[in-house]
């Protein structure tokens, strides 16, 4: 296939979906890689309405971005997963081969990654994981990519905690597990990554100590989140969500499109110009 050249399709699926910034960033990467025919659009779907948007598409879907609730709900619907996607049971992307094969990825644990290298955060000694969700464990199995040492995971129940630690021993890295309401001490650790939803964290950001290390807060609106602010006030390096959407968005579209490299600048812009117009 030619670039340009044949009607392709793809789009992010997910519910509430109205908020994804997605289409934004593959439109960018599409505009300036002369994908003219190409489009991305959103949907909203849930588990119960997944199995039927799949059975409807035909040979001119490329791919998929899946968001919540939809990560896990997918992989039964699919005729394979990567290693990666398998580590935490998590499906992000899904692309469609010629031959008519559904195939799921998960492009969130290298995207995380590549945003901290980005940054400068190549390897760690520890880190520290706030939250427990589908988020922290993808942000675990990103550590076991650069952390040499242990991770802390601050939860709310032993439940939770029982599944950090159970994830941990799946992917070969020392998890440990902490209450929730010791998390700032998890602002000791020279990275620390936030996982948790919009005004969970606010009330640690007076916690801050001076001189912290890295944090990765995966929000990007509203932003920056106040413990995002406090972090840049008392000079500590900070990622953000934005980071780490662009980075696994450039992932998705080299995987749909089999064109590499992605425009990574181009989709950040995109992106920032996206939220600024909010």
């Amino acid at each position: 296939m030619k670039a340009g050249t044949e009607v392709r399709r793809a789009a992010v699926l997910g519910s509430p979906i109205t908020h994804s910034l997605s289409p934004v960033l593959h439109r960018a990467a599409y505009a300036e890689l002369g994908l003219t025919d190409w489009s991305y659009e959103r949907y909203e779907v849930d588990e119960f309405r997944l199995a039927d948007f799949m059975r409807k598409l035909d040979s001119t879907w490329a791919g998929l971005s899946l968001t919540m609730p939809l990560k896990r709900a997918v992989i039964p619907l699919l005729d394979g997963i990567s290693d990666t996607a398998a580590s935490v049971e998590a499906v992000n992307t899904v692309v469609i081969t010629e031959d008519g094969r559904r195939l799921g990825d998960n492009t969130d644990i290298p995207g995380m990654v590549a945003a901290l290298r980005e940054r400068g955060v190549g390897k760690v000694e520890s880190a520290a994981v706030l939250g427990s969700g589908a988020t922290a464990a993808s942000a675990l199995a990103a550590l076991s990519r650069i952390c040499t040492g242990p991770v802390t995971a601050y939860v709310r129940s032993e439940a939770r905690a029982q599944e950090m630690r159970g994830w941990g021993e799946r992917i070969g890295l020392d998890v440990r597990t902490a209450d929730w309401a010791e998390a700032p001490g998890a602002f000791a650790a020279p990275l620390v990554i936030a996982t948790t939803p919009a005004g969970t964290t606010d009330a640690l950001a007076t916690a801050v100590p001076d001189g912290p290390g890295t944090l990765f807060d995966v929000l990007y609106e509203p932003w920056p989140t106040p413990l995002a602010a406090a972090w840049s006030r008392r000079g500590g390096a900070v990622v953000g969500g934005l980071d780490l959407l662009v980075h696994q968005a450039v992932l998705q579209v080299e995987q749909m499109t089999g064109r590499s490299p992605a425009p990574l600048q181009a989709m950040r812009i995109a992106g920032e110009q996206a939220l600024e117009a909010r």
